[in-house]
């Protein structure tokens, strides 16, 4: 019974790390650098753009990008129930992204209905993570469009 633990605890340590890492943890299909980014609009998804964005800042490389992003962020009603309170909303975040470096405009736009929450703070809460999720996943795909179109 031990030396099947200490055979499983084995197999545990040397096996777990056995040459994995995220795919887009590195940087290597990049072969351009973001080099100034403008930002208009929402300042929240800004923010998380920014902070996404940031890691493909590189002055070694010399294909530089300028970038001017402008994001819209809406939170509309979309459903209501028999006695008018609000069920659920619609969050939508537009953000067009003008790259001075190749003269071509990227518009990326994300949905989510949200459900309405009692908590006003825990439903704010939430918000704000959704719009970091909104960031990342838009920042994703902007990166994806400049690899493809190099």
């Amino acid at each position: 019974m031990i030396k099947k633990k200490n055979l499983l605890i084995f197999f545990i340590l040397f096996l777990t790390n056995c040459g994995f890492y995220p795919i887009y943890s590195q940087n290597n299909n990049v072969n351009f650098s973001i080099e100034e980014i403008k930002y208009k609009g929402d300042r929240d998804i800004n923010n998380f753009l920014k902070i996404n964005l940031n890691k493909y800042k590189n002055s070694k490389l010399e294909n530089k990008i300028f970038i001017d992003v402008e994001s819209f962020y809406e939170k509309n009603i979309f459903n209501k129930d028999g006695t008018g309170k609000i069920k659920d909303y619609e969050l939508k975040v537009e953000v067009i992204f003008l790259i001075s470096s190749k003269n071509k405009k990227i518009k990326i736009t994300e949905k989510k209905i949200m459900k309405n929450f009692e908590d006003k703070i825990e439903e704010a809460r939430y918000e704000k993570s959704i719009k970091e999720n909104f960031a990342s996943s838009i920042s994703t795909k902007l990166i994806y469009e400049l690899i493809i179109n190099k």
